[in-house]
């Protein structure tokens, strides 16, 4: 998962006119250069700008006739509403992706090659954003799953088990509060961090969020308390788990940001905190040999119930527009080879999306891998909803007034008002 980007609009110019200059680079002739064909290649995980690259320069080796320029801005809408996106991309799998599926500018790939290795039930994610018909419109790349990280040592010393069940999460909570020390660090001052864990959390093993979530679309300005689902109706009990769990934060979690819940966790001062694995590379930081582990949160009890939060960190795709499109699949062929997708995942803490991927060898997320293999997971709900319903600030007022209930009122009422202007992807 990719944290926001906050975009001032003298970045956005200065990145629109990069695009630009890159997008006559990409469009060059075949002929031009000695011969080279240039493509441009979007990336936007900052984190992992320098691995890319290194992966574009061998691809470069391999394939003398091809240069690829790495485009690594922030923002991928100007490139398509200037009618110059590049050639490849990749790109977290989320709304803002789907837009550009829906509307049918992302090439099919279904006949290549590499599409037939990536895992049915990892790629029918993606058509829970959006799909085209007729068309596999992006290769799911990476698989991020999250969960609960805890601190095993705390864990071992408090004779605490990994809890299976609700009640046994509530009693590790009761245990470690005890015992003097913070059961879950939570960072509210980061609004990102409140829904994709406490949120995305509570929501996914009790509810199916990709049904749940289609059938909101359908039912549209008639969403409400009596409608088959709705926000009040559909997550009530998921969000009396989720403020049972606020109980049990750090009493300062409203003015705690992600830098701090790391910065803590790696200090060991907490039990468990409720980030993926993009947290693990900032906590290892603090304290490499900190012993950690990640489990699924249970919050029925039922130990099948469980399930892990995943999202596809990246996917592949190709715009319609491009002028070089055999030069581009070469390029997603190339990285979607069972040695650069597995390499590029175990290095990064992610699962790889390809039939018969290795396991995750990093004992910090392995705990998640059988939930991976057996497809018990699930898009987080928060992923689902439109950017212009403000979910992360509403939580922040749930979790300080305890009022759950009003939160999923208005998020009904927001949902009504955006599918009475169309606005729902």
């Amino acid at each position: 998962m990719s944290r926001p980007v906050s975009v001032s609009r003298r970045s956005f110019l200065v990145g629109s006119t990069a695009l630009a200059a890159l997008g006559l680079a990409g469009c060059a002739a075949p002929g031009a250069g000695g011969g080279t064909t240039h493509l441009r290649f979007y990336e936007q995980k900052q984190e992992v700008i320098a691995y890319f690259d290194t992966l574009l320069r061998q691809f470069e080796r391999e394939r003398p006739g091809i240069s690829v320029v790495h485009d690594s801005t922030n923002v991928i809408a100007p490139q398509f509403v200037r009618g110059a996106p590049a050639d490849v991309g990749c790109f977290n799998d989320n709304l803002e992706l789907a837009r550009y599926i829906k509307r049918g500018v992302l090439s099919d790939m279904s006949d290549l090659p590499s599409a037939r290795t990536v895992r049915t039930d990892i790629r029918s994610l993606t058509d829970q954003y959006a799909t085209y018909p007729g068309r596999t419109s992006v290769l799911p790349y990476s698989l991020a799953a999250a969960g609960v990280i805890y601190n095993k040592k705390i864990f071992a010393d408090h004779h605490l088990p990994v809890p299976e069940t609700w009640s046994q999460f509530v009693d590790v909570c009761k245990e470690l509060k005890k015992a003097g020390i913070t059961p879950i660090y939570a960072t509210d001052k980061d609004t990102w961090t409140l829904w994709q864990g406490l949120f995305d959390y509570a929501v996914g093993s009790l509810v199916d969020t990709g049904r749940f979530f289609r059938r909101m679309k359908e039912l549209g300005t008639d969403v409400g308390p009596d409608s088959e689902v709705s926000f009040e109706k559909t997550l009530a009990v998921p969000m009396e788990r989720a403020k049972t769990i606020s109980t049990y934060f750090n009493p300062d979690h409203a003015v705690r940001s992600y830098a701090d819940g790391n910065l803590a966790f790696g200090k060991g001062q907490v039990g468990m905190y409720l980030q993926g694995p993009w947290a693990l590379g900032q906590i290892a930081l603090v304290d490499k040999r900190l012993s950690v582990g990640t489990f699924p949160l249970p919050v029925s009890e039922d130990p099948a119930d469980r399930k892990a939060r995943v999202n596809i960190d990246l996917g592949l795709y190709i715009p319609t527009a491009t002028a070089h499109r055999e030069e581009a699949r070469e390029l997603v062929e190339f990285l979607m080879r069972p040695s650069v997708i597995d390499a590029y995942n175990q290095d990064n803490l992610a699962y790889s999306t390809r039939k018969g991927a290795p396991a995750q060898q990093d004992e910090r997320v392995a705990g998640l891998q059988p939930f991976v293999d057996r497809a018990a997971f699930y898009q987080g709900a928060g992923t689902f909803m439109p950017n212009s319903i403000p979910l992360g600030n509403y939580l922040q007022s749930a979790t300080r007034s305890g009022n759950f209930d009003g939160m999923l009122r208005q998020l009904d009422a927001d949902w009504r008002r955006l599918a009475g202007r169309d606005a729902l992807v």
